[in-house]
């Protein structure tokens, strides 16, 4: 068994969906990125990726990447459990924290674990998702942007 942390940061930014954990929030501002800018489904990808030591989610889908460019980042998270399927690892469970001082998402974590189900094929009661706020400190306090916390067990496929 390998344990596996990501970490992930996007700019809030005008003229942009806010989409995060595979789920479209409405909100006047967006996360800025060369893909769609989903950073939980960043950090999950780089948590997995990490456990099974194969590198981080710019390695396998650069921002150079011009096939990437507004790509959702569920594909991305469904190629790296594809990545691990091709290494002998299967996923166990997932723990992710998304830090957003606005807008408010637990109306939407639920969703968001269903999405990560789908994309990992682990059932939804090995996934776990969190919001929290940062009191109005740093740069999630002061709305310049969103980050995500994820870790994760994997295993050798039986």
């Amino acid at each position: 068994m390998r344990i596996g942390h990501g970490y992930d940061v996007h700019r809030l930014t005008k003229n942009r969906e806010l989409i995060i954990g595979g789920v479209h929030i409405p909100f006047e501002l967006g996360l800025l990125g060369h893909s769609d800018a989903d950073v939980l489904l960043h950090a999950v990808c780089d948590a997995l990726l990490g456990a099974a030591a194969l590198g981080d989610i710019g390695k396998h889908f650069p921002d150079t990447d011009e096939n990437y460019r507004g790509i959702d980042s569920r594909v991305l998270l469904k190629r790296v459990c594809e990545l691990l399927k091709k290494s002998g690892y299967k996923v166990v469970n997932i723990d992710a924290t998304v830090i957003a001082q606005s807008p408010k998402l637990s109306p939407f974590t639920q969703q968001m674990r269903k999405n990560i189900s789908e994309c990992t094929g682990v059932d939804i009661s090995a996934v776990n998702v969190k919001a929290t706020t940062e009191e109005k400190l740093g740069f999630t306090g002061n709305l310049e942007g969103i980050s995500a916390h994820s870790v994760c067990l994997i295993d050798n496929l039986e």
